[in-house]
């Protein structure tokens, strides 16, 4: 969501993690790791993930046009199960988002990307407590004659901000449908594929196959972009790396430390758990939200250990380890205990969060915020022991 995300209380706990410093302290101590290889080494992970994240969409758009040429329920399954696979990839890239970098700038195109909650009426039809309404943008034929990609595009968040047009949540609302059983059924949403079929009972199907392709176009137009920018030689990453160390460092802070702080806590998290509501959870129409969390998690830790896939290099632990040691461990510690609890929460998440803040599954998830939130202000004392000032 927005980049001011992080609470006082947060920004407390690390004024209380910098002023308990020990005598651990080894600034004194020769320096074994530079900051400007720390910051080559994010670029590096950076690039390497937004890369592996365009090939996942080529996979995911492989899929859909096969899907959308012959409809069967084979290539349904497959092409759900190819948007399963590219959100692995790009979960992890959250953890660039929030860092003045191309991914939320004015330019920025997070919002065709993965922008969320999603009114599904905005697409197309949806049950309204049986009811069919055949709206949305599928099925407006007199307001848009033809489905572009100018049009989608122009479309998002138009009017409001769940006008949510394009997208992987627009890909996997039309692919899953609303998810319209109760949490309890375990199931996710029941789209036939039939919607796709001409003759189908579903009005305008050949609309329908138009705009699944149209996003999943747009899905690897926006990662290209992206993947250029951060290339070696790239417009951004010549920019980036032509930062003051500090302010570049600042910048990976800010990334790692509002995500794991106030956007995955508190926005995707604690609102849904004290709603107890399934619609507002990131992805409620594949019960995927369990994926999300662990990812974005795994980005976050990804980035401060300088580590992604098969690369592994100068990283923020190392800098926070030869400047405190206690700062440094009591963050292994965190983070350890981060993945512990967002591990024990219950799956699918809609179950977690349906008996609300006071239930036992409920309280797992509330354990999992604190422990992120815990996270977060290790991570802030960190970048201050290192001289890296995040919020000022």
């Amino acid at each position: 969501m927005k980049k001011n995300l992080l609470t006082i209380a947060l920004a407390a706990s690390a004024i209380f993690y910098v002023g308990c410093s020990s005598d651990d302290d080894n600034s004194d101590s020769q320096e074994t790791v530079t900051k400007a290889a720390v910051i080559e080494n994010y670029a590096d992970i950076v690039y390497q993930n937004y890369q592996d994240a365009l090939s996942d969409a080529v996979e995911l758009q492989s899929a859909i046009e096969t899907f959308t040429a012959n409809p069967t329920q084979e290539n349904f399954d497959e092409a759900k199960e190819e948007w399963l696979e590219s959100r692995e990839s790009y979960g992890v890239s959250e953890a660039y988002r929030f860092a003045n970098g191309p991914i939320d700038d004015e330019n920025g195109p997070e919002g065709l990307l993965n922008a969320w909650p999603l009114d599904e009426n905005f697409i197309d039809y949806v049950d309204n407590n049986g009811v069919v309404i055949n709206g949305g943008i599928v099925n407006s034929t007199e307001d848009y004659p033809s489905i572009t990609k100018e049009l989608l595009e122009s479309l998002n968040e138009n009017g409001g901000e769940k006008n949510i047009s394009v997208g992987y949540h627009a890909i996997e609302f039309l692919l899953w449908g609303q998810d319209l059983t109760a949490p309890s059924a375990f199931l996710t949403g029941q789209r036939p594929y039939t919607d796709f079929v001409d003759g189908g009972t579903a009005l305008n199907q050949d609309r329908r196959r138009a705009y699944l392709n149209i996003c999943a176009e747009l899905i690897i137009d926006n990662l290209t972009y992206l993947s250029d920018l951060w290339a070696p030689g790239g417009t951004y990453r010549t920019e980036f790396l032509a930062l003051e160390e500090d302010e570049a460092l600042q910048n990976m802070y800010l990334g790692i430390t509002t995500l794991v702080s106030a956007e995955l806590p508190i926005e995707r998290m604690s609102v849904a758990l004290s709603n107890a509501d399934q619609e507002d959870e990131h992805s409620c129409f594949s019960d995927n939200t369990h994926r999300d969390i662990i990812l974005n998690l795994e980005g976050v830790i990804n980035v401060y250990n300088g580590t992604y896939e098969d690369i592994s290099g100068p990283s923020l632990a190392d800098l926070v380890e030869e400047a405190n040691t206690e700062f440094y461990q009591s963050t292994v510690n965190t983070i350890n205990e981060a993945e512990s609890k967002v591990d024990a929460i219950y799956i699918p998440f809609d179950y977690a969060i349906s008996g609300g803040e006071s239930s036992t599954e409920g309280q797992k998830v509330s354990d999992a915020v604190n422990a992120l939130l815990d996270l977060g202000a290790n991570l802030l004392a960190g970048a201050s022991a290192i001289g890296v000032t995040v919020n000022g």
